[in-house]
């Protein structure tokens, strides 16, 4: 088995991150299209607006998914400091936050369900644009949740830290990344309610 030189090797992780950075630039752009699809849509008419009281439940998710960005942070910190024990912990942290706030926006889709709020086209459909933004943003979720589990076992296998320090550093960016799309989506409902 050949061995890629140190140089080459560095060069194919510069170019795999910014792979990372086309996919979050291209999932913003996404994610502004939806939300001007939905001011459009609801310009058209004044009665069209979302018009209920978003659950408890999404401000408790966006606590957690605040709370998963200290922990990635600190897995990160830990990597670089060679703290790999903390890395781990904080790593599994981020984990399981991650599956609390995609537990906590489940239960919010429940929620909006018996408060009279089906994903429907008819008579509002303005209102089921809360399911395709929470539903959009948490396909995401379940991608960084994958991407933090790939991390998590490099580590456990014992990569080289090059490897590890950079699994962490693109699993850092997209986390950081879904907290702060989440955070927009929030305030975008927030002010839309």
């Amino acid at each position: 088995m050949n061995k890629i030189p140190f140089e080459q090797e560095t060069q194919n992780l510069k170019a795999r991150k910014f792979l990372m950075w086309l996919f979050i630039v291209s999932s913003s752009m996404m994610f502004a299209a939806l939300t001007s699809g939905y001011i459009v849509y609801t310009a058209e008419s004044a009665n069209r607006g979302i018009k209920i009281i978003l659950p408890n439940a999404f401000m408790y998710s966006t606590g957690l998914i605040l709370l998963s960005s200290l922990t990635m942070h600190l897995a990160y910190s830990s990597a670089k400091k060679l703290q790999f024990d903390k890395q781990k912990i904080y790593l599994v942290l981020t984990v399981l936050l991650g599956i609390a706030f995609f537990y906590a926006q489940v239960k919010s889709w429940s929620i909006l369900f018996n408060m009279g709020v089906p994903f429907s086209f008819n008579p509002n459909a303005s209102q089921s644009f809360i399911y395709v933004f929470t539903g959009m943003h948490l396909l995401h979720i379940f991608i960084g949740i994958c991407m933090l589990l790939y991390t998590l076992l490099g580590k456990l296998n014992n990569i080289p830290q090059v490897r590890n320090l950079f699994r962490l550093e693109v699993s850092s960016l997209f986390w950081h990344f879904i907290d702060i799309l989440w955070i927009y989506l929030y305030v975008f409902l927030l002010l839309n309610q």
